[in-house]
């Protein structure tokens, strides 16, 4: 009489299986994790194109003036609301809400001693939204963090 060989798989077999598309679904969550990121710091540097073109606008129509507050409902005809900043920093620090349009104009007082392309100002790692200078008419994301690549959000716009 013939023995039948058993169907199926063993327990170590299957085990083994399941432990490797666990160790595939964790690889491709991080990865899924840093795209989302790159895509919204993607949405944030065209949000400051936005901004610094409607900047510049007002700057041209008003003979060299830089506005002095780009949430004033003047400067609506410009820009028609403030973009967010989407960045949400989910890797570690200080997690930004990812939708804030706040617009922070330091007054001369707070001002520091960077070396930074935005010049004198200094910038938290725990505030979120813009940071506008009206004496240039510059917009920076107003938190020190840094994104996927290690440039700091201040940085977007000179890159």
């Amino acid at each position: 009489m013939l023995k039948r060989k058993p169907y199926g798989f063993t327990l170590i077999e299957l085990m083994i299986v399941v432990a490797i598309i666990g160790i595939l679904a964790a690889v491709a969550f991080m990865k899924y994790r840093d795209l989302t990121e790159k895509s919204r710091e993607g949405a944030t540097k065209g949000n400051i194109g936005s901004l610094l073109s409607s900047i510049a606008v007002y700057y041209a129509d008003n003979r060299g003036t830089w506005p002095d507050d780009i949430t004033d409902p003047f400067f609506i005809q410009y820009l028609s609301k403030i973009p967010s900043v989407k960045v949400t920093h989910n890797f570690g620090g200080n997690q930004l809400k990812g939708d804030s349009n706040t617009v922070d104009i330091p007054n001369a007082g707070s001002q520091g001693q960077g070396n930074a392309p935005y010049g004198k100002y200094t910038f938290s790692n725990s505030t979120d939204g813009w940071r506008y200078d009206p004496g240039g008419g510059g917009i920076w994301v107003n938190n020190s963090q840094t994104d996927t690549k290690g440039v700091e959000y201040t940085q977007y716009g000179y890159e």
